[in-house]
């Protein structure tokens, strides 16, 4: 059982685990991380969704499975174990998103066409093992989730995080994300 999810214990989390690969990408698991959530800010997003971007993927690093998890046919319910972890110390609009942004792929590959051709090579034998593109009827249940917008806009961050040599900021950089959501600010 990992501790509660506070800044600290995320940033150690980063500092330990952050330099691994990031699933067969030419990027590190915090770079991607960090990719994801500057996108975030530069669209304007509030706390919530700014630090849902910088910890989409927290699952990876929260368990015990080799790099290569996916070349062995396995799916790591990354979103979920991650979900699950954030659940303890952080609102619904943090949550949500990580938790729906899996299925936010699955959604998109049902509802535009080129959305999958654009997957990178990773991503597309990911979604295999994820489940697929959504049916007509799951794309329609997602849609109705509350947070669905969120995990899609989430979810395109993901997607173009992905590129190596980008400029970064410390961890440091999203505390005041974290504090404002701590301070009972669920925006």
């Amino acid at each position: 059982m990992h501790p509660p999810a506070t800044f600290e214990t995320i940033r150690d989390l980063f500092a330990h685990r952050g330099d691994s690969e990031y699933g067969g990408e030419a990027v590190t698991q915090w770079e991607h991380a960090a990719q994801a959530a500057l996108r975030a800010e530069a669209e304007g997003a509030g706390p919530a969704l700014v630090v849902a971007a910088l910890l989409h993927d927290v699952g990876h690093l929260l368990h015990g499975l080799p790099d290569d998890a996916p070349d062995r046919g396995i799916d790591d319910v990354h979103e979920r174990r991650g979900a699950d972890w954030l659940a303890r110390s952080w609102p619904e609009a943090v949550v949500a998103p990580v938790r729906l942004h899996v299925p936010a792929k699955r959604y998109l590959c049902a509802v535009e066409p080129e959305y999958l051709a654009g997957l990178s090579a990773p991503s597309r034998q990911s979604l295999a093992l994820q489940g697929g593109p959504f049916t007509a009827v799951e794309a329609e249940a997602f849609a109705r989730e509350p947070f669905a917008l969120d995990a899609v806009r989430l979810r395109r961050w993901d997607d173009a995080a992905k590129v190596p040599g980008a400029a970064l900021v410390p961890i440091e950089h999203f505390r005041p994300h974290f504090a404002a959501l701590a301070g009972g600010g669920r925006g």
